[in-house]
């Protein structure tokens, strides 16, 4: 780990972190969601800090507050589709307060490079009355974090620290300091922490001082800064716009900083704008400050100009102003398009091939599996949030009837059953539809970097933990028909497939067999092509694997990629593709 009281390059998440262990954090829970995910992964190699993998977001903030409430400083991370998964602990722990300081990152992913949609979670701190403050680089979002648990504990409130990509995976300079633990003690407080709605009430109009003293916070406070240049333009924004604006026009015009997004000042808004011939709000996604800007009766410019999807850059603000255009760097040589795929010998290749060539209806999850929507296997119906594809395939069967239930499944795999998979499954069990349950058992957290889950044995630090069994855990919860099936063998994903399908009850298929790219995965040598047998009918093709293509009309192995999983060898006709065969 980093010493103290040094300079050194720091991704954004990295700084986090580190703001964490000098704010004397004890307690984390979080759930990994890209591009949150290395805040707590970096946490992990302090030992003064306390880390895990909750189960989901939701348990992952409560047992942050349960922290909080104990008496030391806490904290939890996820992306911004996780704290819809928590908004219900959040918009009561505004009410309730805190004990010892609690931050929560919540990392939005304008753009959507790895998230389903591109929502702001700002709207989610207005509607929670809670504050939120924003860095927009490395070294603002160490301050920032041990800044959160000063508001935190000075308020009584849960602060929200709002990354986004482009911070969170970008480096800068920051300096580190020292730890320092406060500790504060629990004492019982019914009236505060008992959210009856009788003691709610009276807490209510609490949260509603405690959002005029941050206003008034707001006015003056080291998050907000105004930078006084050419007077002509003034551009208010925050976080990675801020950035661009500067890299755009440098000192020739002059800027409102935001650090604290909610909630927004007053004065110091018209104060600047009093100063400047031409008000701006440069801000990504959603037009929160600027209807907050207009709302205080500013004639103020901003997305009639600026797009409300997708993430900015300093090109797009330049054109936007008419000011130059820097070009752009290109090759000489086309690249070809390399859209995600599934790796070489994912073992859920096999199990997507089965259903495809079942013509059956797939309601997918979150998760590597995702991809199995990708052409060839083009095999997933739908996806729409973690967990949704139990719940879907539910209420799919109950409508259609035997027309669906003998075709339809769900998939979702092992930590997206944790997740938020057990209930849906309940749901199965309770209202019984007919409905078969696909768990795609890769043993870990494959989408967001392989991180440990509650199905795997193993902590955020890989030292042994409680396993659930997934078998077990579903006969407990009604199910009589539990399978599980290796993907690499077709054959029985085939046979097991047909079989649970045609079964006139619930059942669950465990799809079980380790993610390829695990260290501790032993490879079969890759296979070799018979150019002597090969036909040249693309059969193997039909899987999407990336070590297989094609070349002078014949199969061609990348023995690079290759990890000797045999499923192309089971589909192809004439017995092209076998093992490198041992010396004598």
């Amino acid at each position: 780990m980093s010493s103290n009281n040094d300079k050194q390059l720091m991704l954004g998440n990295k700084a986090v972190a580190r703001g964490l262990y000098e704010a004397g954090v004890c307690f984390i829970s979080s759930y990994p969601g890209t591009p949150s995910t290395e805040i707590t992964e970096e946490a992990a190699k302090y030992d003064d800090i306390y880390c895990e993998w909750a189960p989901n977001e939701k348990v992952a903030m409560e047992s942050a507050f349960g922290a909080s409430l104990a008496g030391r400083r806490a904290f939890c991370a996820q992306k911004h589709v996780g704290l819809n998964v928590a908004a219900d602990p959040l918009y009561t722990m505004s009410y309730t307060g805190v004990n010892a300081g609690l931050v929560v990152v919540v990392a939005d992913d304008a753009g959507m490079h790895s998230s389903q949609n591109e929502q702001d979670s700002r709207h989610h701190a207005i509607a929670a009355k809670v504050p939120m403050i924003e860095p927009s680089d490395s070294a603002e979002a160490l301050e920032y974090t041990k800044l959160a648990y000063e508001l935190s504990e000075k308020f009584d409130t849960p602060v929200l620290l709002k990354m986004c990509t482009r911070v969170a995976h970008s480096q800068s300079i920051v300096s580190t300091g020292e730890r320092n633990v406060p500790e504060f003690e629990y004492e019982k407080d019914i009236a505060k922490y008992v959210m009856m709605p009788g003691n709610a009430k009276k807490r209510h109009p609490i949260v509603e001082q405690r959002t005029k003293d941050l206003i008034t916070y707001a006015e003056n406070c080291p998050l907000n800064r105004v930078e006084m240049g050419d007077t002509k333009i003034g551009i208010i924004t925050a976080s990675t716009s801020y950035q661009y604006v500067r890299e755009v026009f440098g000192d020739s015009v002059s800027v409102l900083k935001l650090g604290m997004t909610n909630p927004l000042p007053e004065k110091l808004i018209k104060d600047f704008a009093s100063k400047v011939q031409e008000l701006y709000v440069v801000e990504e996604l959603d037009p929160i400050i600027e209807n907050h800007v207009k709302a205080l009766g500013l004639d103020v410019k901003g997305k009639d100009l600026l797009p409300i999807v997708d993430e900015f850059s300093q090109n797009l603000i330049a054109k936007v102003f008419g000011k130059e255009v820097k070009e752009s760097f290109s090759l000489d040589e086309n690249i070809p398009n390399r859209p995600p795929v599934m790796c070489a010998g994912c073992p859920h290749r096999g199990l997507f091939y089965t259903l495809k060539k079942n013509n059956c209806t797939v309601l997918g999850d979150i998760g590597c599996y995702t991809l199995g929507a990708v052409a060839p296997l083009a095999a997933t119906d739908m996806t729409l949030c973690m967990g949704a594809s139990i719940g879907a395939l539910h209420g799919f069967n109950k409508i259609k009837g035997a027309e669906s239930e003998h075709k339809s499944v769900a998939v979702i795999g092992d930590s997206t059953f944790m997740h938020s998979g057990m209930t849906g499954l309940a749901n199965v069990a309770y209202n019984q539809s007919n409905s078969t349950v696909i768990i795609l058992d890769n043993s870990i957290t494959g989408m967001t970097g392989h991180q440990q889950n509650p199905t795997t044995g193993y902590n955020i630090k890989g030292d042994p933990a409680g396993k659930i069994d997934l078998e077990a855990l579903c006969r407990a919860m009604g199910f009589d028909r539990v399978s599980v099936v290796d993907p690499y063998n077709l054959e029985q994903c085939d046979k097991v497939l047909k079989e649970e399908l045609s079964a006139d009850a619930p059942s669950v298929i465990i799809s079980r067999r380790p993610c390829a790219l695990l260290k501790y995965v032993k490879h079969n040598p890759p296979l070799n092509v018979d150019k002597n047998k090969c036909v040249g009918c693309k059969s193997c093709m039909r899987i999407g694997c990336p070590a297989i293509s094609m070349k002078d009309g014949k199969a061609t192995i990348d023995t690079t990629l290759c990890v000797g999983c045999n499923v192309c060898s089971q589909l192809c006709p004439v017995g092209a593709l076998d093992a490198p065969k041992k010396e004598a």
